[in-house]
């Protein structure tokens, strides 16, 4: 992790625009180049961030994820910014959609059910490959150019030697759920489970 000064650190984000902020200030800045800069505040003075800081979190997925060939943001470099207390990640984003965009734009009933099917053989992947997400939803999942499914936005996310055990992969699906209008949308006629069911090692 690089250390660097406010002016460092507003040389790099120069010409950046705020793509989602908070109450205590920006979050992510997209740079004129189309790269992102994703910043991370320590929310309590006792954490796991203190040693395993978020943007290292971060990284870490990034390069499991890719080491298991599950499509996933491109890590450029960490930065530590103790002028304004926050960590950053600069990274490549994962280019497509995030299927939550998909779902408010609209598609007709047969282009929803291979989706879903598609999305319920990746989760049993993720399962077996030993990834559980705590924030796997449709809006950090992404239809990438090339048709594949991959993720985002994965400060949060574990990763086991071996495939995940039954309670965790209850877990994981349960948190899929948690959004009533997602939820709806994932049942449909039962495409997502069935297709999580029969790819499930």
């Amino acid at each position: 992790m690089i250390r660097i000064d406010t002016p460092c650190f507003q040389a790099l984000t120069a010409g950046a625009e705020v793509v989602e902020r908070d109450s205590y200030g920006a979050k992510v800045l997209l740079l004129p180049d189309q790269s992102y800069f994703k910043l991370f505040r320590r929310k309590r003075l006792l954490s796991s961030a203190l040693w395993r800081p978020y943007a290292q979190r971060f990284a870490d997925a990034c390069r499991v994820l890719a080491e298991r060939r599950i499509p996933c943001p491109e890590v450029i470099a960490l930065y530590r910014i103790p002028s304004i207390e926050r960590d950053a990640v600069h990274y490549l984003p994962l280019p497509g959609q995030t299927l939550r965009q998909m779902l408010e734009q609209g598609m007709g009933e047969a282009d929803a059910a291979q989706l879903r099917r598609q999305l319920g053989a990746f989760v049993a992947r993720l399962h077996a490959a030993g990834i559980y997400f705590r924030s796997l939803h449709l809006g950090n999942i992404v239809l990438t150019q090339q048709k594949t499914l991959g993720l985002i936005d994965l400060a949060d996310m574990r990763a086991y030697r071996r495939g995940l055990g039954r309670i965790l992969r209850h877990r994981n699906l349960r948190h899929m759920l948690r959004y009533p209008e997602e939820a709806g949308w994932l049942a449909g006629n039962g495409e997502f489970l069935a297709a999580y069911r029969a790819s499930a090692t």
